[in-house]
């Protein structure tokens, strides 16, 4: 009765995340949760079907629709490779209203329809701080499989917050550029022998000039440009440490310096100047028509699929090349939080099933399952040829719609990568560039005030690029953002930093 009275006082914040300006949806920064009870004691992983008749467990889960027949059919999969392991279950996908996952899920929620495993793109940790989630801890301790495959940045996240579980690679945005157009320049060598921003600068430059009409483009925000140029103008992390005290990176003088030289980029026709209305997929196509150079998209298959569709648009010497971030005061691709999961699968506190929903999760990370979920169907997206599997022209668009365990491959062995060459690559640098952001969770109650400073600075940010504003006004800037929320929201960053 607490925990179901807990949810109705709960979930009319569903919808509210805290935030930082440069995230997005895959990288979120909210409240750690605290003293969630659990019952899985020694049994977290004992099979509760001891017969044949399967028990209904029901699942929230983004991309997945029971009316997608290519769904259904893969959901069947899941449950027969299940039953083939002895454990017996009816997966009951919930079809979501269109829009925005986070909000129609919290909509859902807020009607009192709480689902037995519920993926998370936000708005998960007032369900977390109310005892709502369970603990997955017990469960991960005792699953070989899912222990064995968390990188230490993800071992970190469960530590801290111990709700969500999602097994992938680092989600970096990454630039990358034709291979054809990029060897054909003057700067593209220097560019990666020494990415200074100077010589960014010349490389796009010479793009501009030889190749396409702008040099890059973004989908309405900075961070995908951010991404190449936050660490070497100093801009490390969520906050940085300035004699002594925490100031969030938007507000340093780190921050004012880059912006200028965005300024720059946008005055001399090298920024695309539509990048502000751009969408992920007016982007992409202004890419693939060679209207701009560089774009950035996250490692591995979102890199894939570009490579692809690039080839696909302009033949096989079109494919593409990784860039590496501009290094300069340091040198990284976007800060990634360890605070905890962005997003993930959580089990639900009050399901009758908790054990159940665990032993589907432990699927999906097992050699059977991944086999489902990371080649799709034999027929479709993979043929088995001489013993071995060939993927066919339909698996550069098929997504593993859960996990992807590092180094999985299938006993038949495959004729080419699951990945080509340039999302490799681009797997690889996001290793090698890795930073850990200096985060911290802003609790909800900071909402309002982090949503009016966010505003504030992608107002002025975008004014100062397009030529609206001028960076002299910074000063003036920093003043309103600290007197909108900022300063409350700096001093609770420094309480729990320092």
């Amino acid at each position: 009765m607490r925990k179901l009275l807990a949810l109705v006082l709960v979930i009319a914040l569903i919808g509210i995340t805290a935030c930082s300006p440069k995230d997005e949806a895959t990288n979120t920064t909210e409240e750690n949760g605290t003293d969630v009870a659990t019952d899985t004691g020694e049994d977290a992983q004992t099979p509760e079907t001891e017969s044949d008749t399967p028990v209904t467990l029901r699942m929230a889960m983004k991309d997945l629709s029971p009316s997608d027949e290519t769904h259904q059919a893969y959901i069947q999969r899941i449950e027969d490779g299940l039953a083939d392991k002895g454990v017996y279950v009816d997966l009951e996908v919930i079809e979501m209203a269109q829009g925005n996952y986070a909000e129609n899920l919290g909509l859902m929620l807020l009607g009192g329809d709480v689902p037995d495993i519920i993926y998370f793109q936000g708005g998960d940790e007032q369900m977390a701080n109310q005892g709502l989630l369970e603990d997955l801890t017990p469960y991960i301790e005792k699953s070989e499989v899912i222990s064995g495959a968390l990188l230490d940045y993800q071992k970190e996240r469960i530590a801290n917050y111990p709700y969500l579980l999602w097994i992938k690679p680092i989600a970096s945005k990454v630039p990358v550029v034709r291979t054809d157009f990029f060897e054909g320049m003057e700067n593209g060598e220097a560019l990666l022998a020494d990415p200074s921003i100077d010589n960014y600068y010349a490389f796009f430059q010479e793009m501009a000039e030889k190749n396409t009409t702008y040099a890059f483009t973004a989908p309405g925000k900075l961070l995908e440009i951010d991404t190449i140029f936050d660490n070497a103008f100093g801009v490390t992390g969520t906050w940085i440490e300035v004699d002594g005290e925490y100031v969030f990176g938007r507000v340093t003088d780190m921050e004012r310096d880059k912006l200028e030289f965005y300024a720059k980029l946008y005055a001399d026709g090298l920024l695309d100047p539509e990048y502000l209305t751009k969408a992920w997929d007016t982007k992409e196509q202004v890419f693939y028509a060679n209207e701009v150079g560089v774009i950035s998209g996250t490692s591995g298959k979102v890199i894939d699929i570009y490579d692809g569709n690039m080839i696909s648009a302009n033949g096989e010497s079109a494919n593409l090349t990784v860039l590496p971030p501009a290094k300069g005061v340091a040198q990284g691709y976007n800060p990634i939080s360890v605070t905890k999961e962005t997003r993930g699968l959580a089990i639900s506190a009050i399901s009758e099933h908790k054990d159940l929903a665990w032993e589907v999760i432990d699927f999906l990370a097992s050699y059977e399952g991944q086999y489902i979920d990371r080649l799709g169907f034999e027929g479709e997206q993979y043929n088995i040829v001489d013993g071995q599997i060939e993927l066919t022209e339909a698996s550069s668009n098929w997504f593993a719609f859960f996990f992807e365990m590092p180094e999985w491959e299938p006993k038949e062995g495959l004729k080419k990568p699951l990945l080509g060459p340039a999302a490799m690559d681009s797997l690889d640098m996001a290793q090698q560039y890795y930073v850990a952001d200096t985060d911290v969770v802003i609790p909800a109650e900071y909402a309002p005030q982090l949503d009016a400073v966010n505003n504030l600075y992608n107002e002025f940010s975008a004014d100062v690029i397009t030529g609206k504003r001028s960076i002299s006004e910074w000063d003036d800037f920093v003043s309103e953002w600290y007197a909108q929320g900022g300063e409350a929201i700096t001093e609770y960053a420094n309480s729990m930093l320092k």
